[in-house]
């Protein structure tokens, strides 16, 4: 007996035609289920646009100045200093408990001045802005006789949760020691 094979006819090719829609199935499979990371940036609170206001006179005392450069070091006041102990200069300039000179006036002039460096890492300039604003929570809540958690908690809470004493003595807090931070643009000078 003799074996004969026979020739196919068909072509050696994958037929394909269906690929379009698995890949698009997939596209909107992995489109649908992905979580897309979204960065949520620094919660600050922008003063109003006033147009045509005019130029505002401030005192040099008033203003605490904090440049940072692009090798990440601190000039608080034309002195060399570090995180660590930015906190505590701040605090003093603003309280100015013995109504020094070179300090504030009082506090609701005070003005924090930060100004960096292209180069400055953005982890620097976080730490540098927490500095400030925990230095504010904590003359506030020094003000109210509480303690820092304390405060935190009340004015993270949500309005109509707080009392009517409460929400007022927070408000005051404010006004006594309101968070007046400027941040200039950052300039080119290191790498």
């Amino acid at each position: 007996m003799e074996f004969t094979k026979k020739a196919r006819k068909g072509s050696d090719e994958v037929n394909a035609s269906s690929m379009a829609d698995i890949a698009f199935l997939l596209l909107i499979f992995f489109l649908v289920t992905t979580t897309i990371a979204t960065d949520k940036g620094l919660t600050m609170r922008l003063p109003p646009f006033i147009e045509d206001a005019p130029p505002v006179n401030i005192k040099e005392r008033n203003v605490f100045n904090i440049l940072v450069n692009s090798q990440n070091r601190l000039l608080v006041e034309e002195e060399s200093t570090n995180i660590a102990q930015l906190n505590a200069q701040i605090k003093e300039f603003i309280a100015n408990p013995a109504k020094k000179e070179g300090l504030s006036e009082n506090p609701q002039k005070a003005i924090i001045s930060i100004k960096t460096d292209r180069g400055t890492t953005y982890e620097v300039y976080v730490a540098v802005l927490d500095e400030v604003k925990r230095a504010y929570n904590e003359l506030r809540a020094s003000h109210l006789g509480i303690s820092v958690e304390q405060y935190l908690a009340y004015s993270s809470a949500a309005p109509e949760t707080l009392s009517r004493e409460q929400a007022n003595k927070l408000e005051d807090a404010k006004v006594a020691f309101p968070m007046q931070i400027s941040e200039a643009e950052p300039t080119k000078v290191g790498n």
